[in-house]
This record gives structure tokens, C-alpha cells and sequence, in this order.
């Protein structure tokens, strides 16, 4: 639906002005994850030889945050998965290895926001570790491109993506050129048959604006108390960005920082059933500025 209500637009100043000042890639170097699962120090040298290791299971998502050997990978069910990189480890990018040396690349090369998947093997009682990471070239480019704060590749984006992570206080400056709501069951996060239908729906209609950014807020109902609510809206829109980057394609560079609104700006009454249903939603604002639209 494309209907914009003043208090709507309030709460996409309050989710702009939450995002980061910087132009390089969120998380990176966190020490804890999105669930709060913390990148721990593992004492004890990390095996360089993997052959004779047990496999273990193959791991499919995002790079979400990094520390020293260790990096988180979640997935599009919001599994958080930490894993440790050795010496050892392959990174492979399509078409052949990447970089100047033809066996690896280095482990610097691992940045958030690449979709990545990991072959695993077991250490013990000590978690996982990657034996071989393959990724994408173009996808490394870009998350190089957006580290090193470099414009190229993405003139056409910079100045709405560095007003909107700005302090901004008039989202007049804004165009919302639509908004897809998606529906959730009562204290649950997943998404449905129609809701990934609907996601990737909005991808395309984003995708086919110039200079456009996602900006997806999570809400819940009533139901529950505040720090419920606000841990559910935020793994809402979580699940929902991790679906919109993996399985529609929207690239990293385009969304903007997922925010959780808790009950806040109810789109009907909580009072009865069918106004909470409507309630429990992630809205997926298509955003241009004024400044770049139509060119």
C-alpha cells in the first residue's frame, strides 16, 4: 500500500537518525551478534592442517560480524553461526580463486555483507571451523568498494545514503515511493508463503527506481510487555532484510539499518483480533531523495 500517514513519516526520521554516521559496513569487528551470542576468544592454537578433521555442516548466509578469527554467518531462518578461520581455510571466489596468490586470499577479504557458503569441519568441543568459503567476485567488490568509502560504482546512490544516515530532522526531504507491509503470527518471527512473495515483490518495484533505498521497520501488537515487543519487532525486520538480501537479491549497499518499533504507530486498533493481526508487521519503505529522484 502507498498510503503515508504523518506519524509514519515521524518514525522514519527517528529510524534515520538511528542509522550509522559512517560509509563502511555495519557490524564489522562487532564482539557480539544481533542475538547477542558473543565472538569469544578460543584458547589454543588453531589447527592449520583440516584433512584429517570430521566435517561438519555446510553453512549458507551473510557475514554479519567479525573478530580476529572468528566470523558470524547468518542465514535467512536468522541463524547466527560463529565460525573460526585458520591458515588453512580456502576462500574461492566464482570462476576460480581470487586475488594475486592463486591458492588463497586473505582473511581481510571476509566483509559483512557478503553472501558466503562455508564449508565446515569440527573442532572438537571447540565449534566449527571453515575449511573452504565461497563467494561471489562482484559481491566482494562491492563490500571492498563500500569498506574503503570509495564512490565508485555507486554515484548514483551516495547522496540519498548519506542524507538519510545523517541527523536529519524533515522527512519531507524524502520521497516514500511505497510501502509493503508483511504479516506475522503472535510472538513469532518467521515469514510466510505470501510475506516472501511479497518481499521480493517489493525488491523488483525498488529495483526498477533510480537512487532507491530500503528502509524496513518491524512492529508488533499489544500483546506482551515492552522488552518483548521490542526484541520481537527487531528480529522481524532482521529476518526480513536477511530474505530481501539472500533470496531477492537486493544488494547491501542499498538497505539501510533494520529498526524495531515495538507497539509504536499501530496501523489499526489493538482491541480486537483483526486489528492486532494487522498490527504484527515489518514495513518496507521504498525511499529516493528529493534531490536524486527522476534523475
Amino acid at each position: 500500500m502507498s498510503f503515508v500517514s504523518k506519524s509514519h513519516k515521524a518514525l522514519l526520521v527517528i529510524a534515520a537518525m538511528a542509522l550509522p554516521m559512517t560509509g563502511s559496513l555495519s557490524a564489522q569487528d562487532m564482539d557480539t551478534s544481533a542475538d547477542g551470542e558473543v565472538l569469544t576468544t578460543v584458547y589454543g592454537a588453531t589447527p592449520t592442517d583440516l584433512k584429517e578433521m570430521p566435517a561438519g555442516p555446510e553453512i549458507e548466509g551473510i557475514i554479519t560480524a567479525r573478530k580476529g578469527e572468528k566470523m558470524q554467518v547468518t542465514s535467512t531462518d536468522g541463524t547466527n553461526t560463529v565460525l573460526t578461520i585458520s591458515d588453512a581455510t580456502e576462500i574461492r571466489g566464482q570462476g576460480g580463486f581470487l586475488g594475486m596468490n592463486k591458492n588463497k586470499l586473505g582473511k581481510d577479504a571476509l566483509l559483512n555483507g557478503l553472501p558466503v557458503t562455508v564449508d565446515t569441519v569440527q573442532w572438537g568441543g571447540r565449534g566449527l571451523i571453515a575449511s573452504k568459503v565461497a563467494l561471489k567476485s562482484k559481491d566482494l567488490k562491492t563490500a571492498q568498494m563500500i569498506k574503503q568509502g570509495t564512490a565508485q560504482g555507486f554515484a548514483e546512490q551516495t547522496a540519498a545514503t548519506e542524507a538519510l544516515r545523517s541527523r536529519v530532522a524533515d522527512i519531507d526531504q524524502y520521497n516514500v515511493k511505497g510501502v509493503t507491509n508483511v504479516y506475522f503470527d503472535t510472538a513469532k518471527y518467521n515469514l510466510s508463503d505470501q510475506a516472501r512473495n511479497d518481499l521480493c515483490a517489493a525488491a523488483s518495484q525498488a529495483n526498477g527506481m533510480d537512487n532507491a533505498l530500503l528502509l524496513v521497520v518491524g512492529y508488533t501488537d499489544s500483546t506482551g510487555d515492552y522488552e518483548f515487543n521490542q526484541e520481537l519487532s527487531e528480529k522481524r525486520a532482521s529476518r526480513v532484510v536477511n530474505y530481501l538480501q539472500q533470496a531477492c537479491g537486493w544488494k547491501p549497499y542499498r538497505m539501510l539499518t533494520p529498526t524495531g518499533m515495538a507497539e509504536a504507530d499501530p496501523a489499526a486498533d489493538n482491541s480486537t483480533e483483526e486489528g492486532k493481526a494487522q498490527n504484527r508487521r515489518v514495513a518496507v519503505n521504498i525511499l529516493v531523495s528529493k534531490g536524486l529522484d527522476g534523475l
